[in-house]
C-alpha cells in the first residue's frame, strides 16, 4: 500500500512539473491543448529558430514596432528565420500612444509594418505604457488602437497585458477582446482579471529555450490565439498625415518640466510654447498645462537621457554615443552648440541598428517590487536606478511605473 501511494505521489509530481496547474481561483484558459510558445525582440539578440522549433516551441510572438515610428531591427530577420523554421507566428506591437488620435497613427503604422507577410496568430496590441493615464484614457486609447488594427488589416486581435492591469486598469470593451496575460511565479494566472479566460499566457521573462542566448519569455497557448485565416496583409496604405492632439495636464509635487515631456513623449519646448512659458523651470504644483501630442512623436524607447557634466562639450558627448553634433544639437533643439552646460539634460539618440552599444531597457513594476529587487535583476544598482529616473524616494514605486534600466 506504502509503495503504491508513493508510486501515485511521484506520477503526480512528474506531471505538474511539465504542464501548469490551474487553481480554482485561477482564470482557465480557453481551451485544451496548450501549445508552447515564445515571444521574442532584438533584446534576444540571434536566434537559431531551428534550434527553438526543434525544442518543441510551436509559436513565436515577434516584436515588430514600437511607438509611431520604430521598428525592431531584429524584426524582419526573425520573421524569416521563424518562417522557414516552421514555427507559427503572430506579431506586436509596444504601444506609446498618449491620446486616441496618436493610438490610431500608432496602429496604422503597425498594419503598415507587417504587411506582405505570412502569420498564423492574432495581431498583439503590448499596452503596458500606463503611467498617469486615468483608467478612462487607458481604455479609449487601447480600443482605439486594438479597433484600428482589425479594420484596416481584416485579421483578429489579442490583448497583452500583465494580471494587475487586466483587473484594475483595462474594463469595457477592451475586455471583448481575447486576453494574453502576463503572470511570473504562479501556478496560473490569478482571478482578479476583468476576463473569464485567457488565450495566451507569459508564465515566465527568465526562460531558457535552446538556441537563444539571452533570457527569454516563455508562453503558454491555446487555439483561441490562431487567426481563422492566415496569410498575409496586403494593400495597406502608410499612415495619414500627422495631426497634434492635447490633453489637459495638472501638475503635481515633484513634477518638472522634463519629466512632464517624458511622459507624454514630447518636448519641453513644445510645452513650453503650448503654454506661453516664459520659464520653463517655473512651474507649480495645481497649475494646468496643455500638453501636445503629436501623433508621429518619436518612441522614448530610441533614446537615452544624458545629464551634462562639468567639462563635458557635445563633441565628447557624440562621440561616446556613437552619433553626431547635428544630430543631438536637432534633436534637443540647442540654439548654440559650443554652449551646453552642467545640469542639462540632453536626449542621445541610441536606437540598437544606430550604432549603440546599450540599448535601453523599460521596465514595468509589478506588484511587489522593491528597486533592491529590480536592481538585483538587471545588475545594476539601486543608486543608478534611482539617478535615471529621478526617484526622490527609492523606497517607493507605484505598481504599473515605468522604469528606464541603465
Amino acid at each position: 500500500m506504502l509503495k503504491k501511494t508513493l508510486s501515485v505521489l511521484l506520477s503526480m509530481v512528474l506531471l505538474f512539473s511539465f504542464f501548469p496547474v490551474f487553481m480554482v481561483s485561477a482564470i482557465p484558459p480557453s481551451s485544451h491543448p496548450l501549445y508552447r510558445g515564445i515571444d521574442v525582440s532584438f533584446y534576444q539578440e540571434d536566434i537559431d529558430f531551428e534550434q527553438v522549433a526543434d525544442s518543441g516551441i510551436q509559436i513565436v510572438y515577434i516584436r515588430s514596432s514600437l511607438g509611431g515610428d520604430y521598428i525592431d531591427p531584429k524584426f524582419e530577420d526573425n520573421y524569416h528565420k521563424a518562417s522557414a523554421a516552421g514555427l507559427s507566428i503572430g506579431f506586436y506591437h509596444y504601444v506609446t500612444a498618449r491620446s486616441i488620435s496618436q493610438a490610431q497613427y500608432q496602429a496604422q503604422f503597425f498594419v503598415n509594418t507587417i504587411q506582405g507577410k505570412d502569420f498564423d496568430c492574432r495581431l498583439a496590441m503590448d499596452f503596458e505604457d500606463l503611467q498617469y493615464l486615468t483608467d478612462t484614457e487607458i481604455n479609449a486609447i487601447g480600443l482605439a488602437f486594438i479597433q484600428t488594427v482589425e479594420q484596416l488589416s481584416g485579421k483578429k486581435a489579442v490583448v497583452y497585458s500583465d494580471s494587475y492591469n487586466a483587473g484594475y486598469s483595462f474594463s469595457g470593451a477592451v475586455t471583448n477582446y481575447p486576453l494574453w496575460v502576463a503572470e511570473y511565479g504562479v501556478s496560473s494566472p490569478s482571478d482578479t482579471s476583468n476576463w473569464s479566460f485567457w488565450v495566451g499566457w507569459q508564465y515566465s521573462d527568465t526562460g531558457s529555450v535552446p538556441g537563444i542566448s539571452t533570457a527569454v519569455d516563455l508562453d503558454y497557448f491555446t487555439d483561441g490565439i490562431f487567426l481563422n485565416s492566415s496569410g498575409p496583409i496586403t494593400s495597406v496604405p502608410p499612415p495619414t498625415s500627422p495631426s497634434t492632439s492635447y490633453v489637459d495636464y495638472e501638475v503635481k509635487p515633484g513634477d518638472t518640466l522634463w519629466s512632464i515631456a517624458h511622459l507624454y513623449h514630447t518636448s519641453i519646448t513644445a510645452i513650453a510654447n503650448e503654454n506661453a512659458l516664459s520659464d520653463p523651470n517655473l512651474i507649480y504644483p495645481g497649475q494646468i498645462l496643455r500638453i501636445p501630442i503629436a501623433d508621429d512623436t518619436p518612441s522614448d524607447e530610441t533614446y537615452l537621457t544624458y545629464t551634462v557634466k562639468p567639462g563635458d562639450t557635445l563633441w565628447a558627448i557624440a562621440h561616446q554615443y556613437h552619433t553626431s553634433i547635428a544630430n543631438l544639437v536637432s534633436l534637443n533643439q540647442i540654439q548654440n552648440e559650443n554652449l551646453i552646460y552642467p545640469g542639462q539634460r540632453l536626449k542621445i539618440p541610441c536606437k540598437p541598428n544606430a550604432g549603440s552599444q546599450n540599448p535601453v531597457v523599460w521596465y514595468t513594476v509589478k506588484a511587489g517590487d522593491t528597486l533592491w529587487a529590480i536592481a538585483v535583476r538587471y545588475h545594476t544598482t539601486v543608486g543608478a536606478l534611482a539617478s535615471i529616473n529621478h526617484l526622490s524616494n527609492p523606497g517607493f514605486i507605484l505598481v504599473g511605473e515605468k522604469l528606464l534600466i541603465p
